[in-house]
């Protein structure tokens, strides 16, 4: 009945001796390859040095103003624009202005990272299911494993400072963006990669003027919750010597100063609600989705070969669609091609062959 009453225990002296071989391992790889790797990520210090005493010594108005800027280019919201700016000047009253500089320096570093590394890893999966079934347990684990846990392993490694707070950071953030680029690519449509296919797109360009364009909101998804992860981990990498806001609350909570704890938490917050709606608002209407609803709007107007090949002009030079229609509905397919910078050499009986293709594939976007 023992057996059942007590769960088994290593024991004591062997638990020992696992723990000072876990150790001595550690120790080991970190003398054999600790100053290989920390030279590796250098570069990125250097860059994220660099970027927050930018961001610390540029003019207050000025960085505000930017910051604004980018509120407008995301989002043509001139609420949004205000808000970004008045939550700004909130931060800097508080006294929290170089803090935030450096958290909006480690997050913008980290997430570039993240966005560099993390979409070619997700376009590979989307183009090999083995890639995927290879790649997708190792996210699963990131995503299972605490965030305190990811910083036993960069100090061990690192040691104290900005470096490991940034690795941590881009470790912990990358599965969302690797994840959604893999979803978004693999939701398009079979029919627009047939049609690309049909008017002689090869499979890069496929990639590049369609499925990545046609995944741009599922990407920009996994590009938002990156940065918000992003945040997350900044604040918590502050205890082992990251900086920025997240510094601001473990030496108040240190202190048992609440007050202070929670002006920092309130920037903190204040920095996460305008990312977020900044990166929300970037792909709220694209310029395809644009283009589609201008031509189903003037259909009428339109023969139906015009209409499905300027619906073919569309998707095949997303870049130049305003190009191709500037010319009015009524112009011929000839001159709409020409607009396009396309060679006009079909004959009549292949361009309605093609055209009733075209129309089949793509009806999934009525």
């Amino acid at each position: 009945m023992e057996f059942f009453n007590k769960i088994p225990v290593m024991d004591r002296d062997a638990l020992r001796e696992l723990k000072k071989g876990i150790d001595f391992s550690f120790k080991n790889f970190s003398r054999e390859y600790g100053d290989a790797i920390e030279s590796f990520f250098d570069p990125l210090l250097t860059f994220l040095i660099f970027l927050e005493k930018l961001l610390v010594n540029t003019p207050w108005p000025i960085v505000i103003g930017v910051f604004g800027l980018l509120a407008w280019i995301g989002s043509r919201n001139y609420k949004l624009v205000i808000g970004t700016m008045v939550c700004f000047l909130v931060i800097g009253y508080f006294g929290m202005w170089k803090n935030c500089m450096a958290t909006v320096a480690i997050i913008s570093v980290a997430t570039l990272v993240c966005i560099v590394v993390g979409i070619p890893i997700g376009v590979l999966m989307s183009k090999s299911s083995r890639a995927e079934k290879a790649i997708l347990p190792v996210l699963d684990m990131m995503q299972t494993i605490p965030s305190f846990v990811y910083l036993i392993p960069v100090v061990m490694l690192f040691g104290i400072g900005l470096t490991p707070g940034v690795v941590a950071t881009i470790i912990f953030a990358l599965p969302p963006i690797i994840r959604l680029t893999n979803l978004g690519i693999r939701q398009v449509g079979k029919g627009f990669k047939e049609a690309g296919s049909s008017l002689g797109l090869s499979k890069l360009l496929i990639l590049i003027k369609i499925e990545i364009p046609l995944a741009l909101k599922t990407i920009m998804a996994g590009i938002n919750q990156t940065l918000m992860l992003a945040l997350s981990m900044v604040v918590i990498a502050a205890l082992i010597g990251a900086g920025g806001l997240g510094l601001t609350v473990y030496v108040a909570l240190g202190r048992l100063d609440i007050g202070s704890a929670v002006i920092g938490g309130t920037g903190i917050v204040i920095l996460a609600i305008i990312l977020d709606r900044i990166t929300q608002k970037l792909v709220s209407s694209k310029d395809l989705d644009k283009a589609i609803l201008s031509l189903e709007g003037n259909k009428d107007q339109l023969s139906e070969i015009d209409y499905w090949f300027l619906k073919s002009v569309i998707f095949r030079y997303l870049k130049d669609y305003k190009k191709a229609l500037s010319l009015g509905y009524s112009q011929s397919i000839r001159e709409v091609y020409q607009a396009a910078g396309i060679e006009f050499n079909f004959t009549k009986s292949y361009i309605n062959e093609l055209a009733t293709f075209i129309k089949k594939q793509i009806s999934a976007i009525e």
